[in-house]
């Protein structure tokens, strides 16, 4: 940690803003007795209304977390700051987010560590940033590239809101992996790269040369057809370990006296997860013992974000997003022909 103004040391970033009194500016997360989540930032003199009554904001601004705030129709919220997991299912967002599980897993098996630099392709809406930023800590580094400036925009202002502030780890680029990366990392500095796009094989080459021995590509997929493309692109790369893959579903349990029984509803497939790592120099990988179907084909030109399933964001969702969270311009490091329109890395 660096020193503060006394000489102390300085708390890690985001901490500050995870302690204490609530504040004016906190995000705070309302639970009614029922269960149901409501989330508000609090502001003096503003208020917070449903059909059941309200009450004021002001009556929280100063109050310890986890308090009680009774609204004018009798009804009690337990008042806390959101956990991560629960800012990121409740903020603002343009393309579709990483689920925390899903983030969870990537800074676990990826072994993201304090001190680590990690290469971050696909902002999309800066849920997986966060997770990241916390893991490498202030004396890491974390470089996110993003094609679309307006995604790139709206997910600082939400890493940015959740830290309380610029992040001294993160670095944001606008613009295709394959250029930006040769111009900020030198070949074999890079420890962990996380890859969450379209076509991820199509960067290979960029970072096989980025990564340092050793290092960890993870690719973030919706489909089995992406998946095997990647594992069959690695293979025939030669510079990675065998590819590993898994997906992972989180069903939750109901707890009421001796009725404990699974839930009616679990978060199933929300993408799958492939992990290699990068071979030393001159070094070959291991002879792959199992050969592709004879479906497989190396045709790039279907990958499409039509025939691959993926949801299309509107513009204007993205620009009313973007102008609810009054997220400023994103400066452009290096070309990029990415249209307006270009596929969500999601």
């Amino acid at each position: 940690m660096a020193p503060g103004a006394s000489g102390t040391p300085a708390p890690p970033t985001g901490a500050a803003v995870r302690r204490g009194p609530l504040r004016a500016g906190d995000r705070v997360q309302l639970t009614d007795p029922r269960g149901r989540l409501h989330t508000i930032t609090l502001a003096p003199g503003a208020t917070f209304h449903t059909h059941k009554g309200y009450f004021r904001h002001d009556e929280l601004i100063g109050a310890s977390e986890a308090s009680l705030v009774t609204s004018t129709g009798g009804v009690e919220y337990l008042a806390v700051r959101p956990l991560l997991s629960d800012y990121v299912m409740s903020m603002p967002r343009g393309a579709a987010v990483v689920y925390p599980k899903d983030a969870g897993q990537i800074v676990a098996m990826a072994d993201i560590y304090p001190g680590a630099r990690v290469v971050e392709a696909g902002v999309g809406s800066g849920a997986l940033t966060m997770s990241l930023l916390r893991a490498v800590g202030d004396g890491g580094a974390l470089h996110s590239i993003e094609r679309r400036e307006d995604f790139a925009a709206i997910a600082r202002a939400n890493v940015e809101g959740f830290f309380g502030g610029p992040h001294p780890a993160w670095t944001l680029s606008v613009g295709d992996l394959s250029d930006v990366l040769p111009t900020v990392a030198e070949p074999g500095t890079v420890d962990r790269v996380v890859l969450d796009m379209l076509a991820p094989w199509e960067n290979i080459d960029a970072v096989a040369t980025a990564l340092a021995p050793g290092g960890v590509l993870v690719a973030y997929v919706a489909t089995t057809t992406q998946l095997s493309r990647l594992a069959e692109d690695l293979r025939d790369d030669g510079r990675f370990t065998e590819p590993q893959a898994w997906e992972s579903m989180v069903r939750g349990w109901h707890l009421e006296g001796l009725a404990v029984r699974p839930e009616h509803r679990m978060v199933g497939h929300t993408g799958f997860l492939l992990t290699v790592r990068r071979m030393a120099d001159g070094v070959d990988a291991p002879v792959r013992r199992r050969r592709p179907s004879k479906g497989y084909s190396p045709d790039g030109d279907q990958w499409t974000p039509e025939e691959l399933g993926e949801r299309t964001i509107s513009d204007k969702k993205v620009r009313r997003v973007r102008r609810d969270l009054g997220a400023a311009p994103v400066p452009q490091d290096g070309p990029t022909d990415a249209p307006t329109d270009a596929p969500t890395d999601a």
